[in-house]
């Protein structure tokens, strides 16, 4: 059974901007990433100090 277009049980998106479809990738050291995980909301609090970590570069 296929699952239908414009379904009321659908995916909603989480914000009003949608995400970039490439990720943004890097290394960090052992243990880091265990404890990164365990932060709540880790993935939207890393996403704001992004965006105020660029907010000051000139460009």
């Amino acid at each position: 059974m296929p699952f239908e277009k414009k379904h009321k049980l659908g995916a909603v998106p989480l914000n009003e901007e949608p995400f970039d479809r490439a990720p943004v990738c890097f290394n960090v050291r052992k243990g880091v990433k265990d404890k990164l995980k365990a932060v709540p909301d880790w993935k939207e609090r890393l996403r704001e100090f992004v965006d105020s970590l660029i907010e000051n570069v000139d460009e």
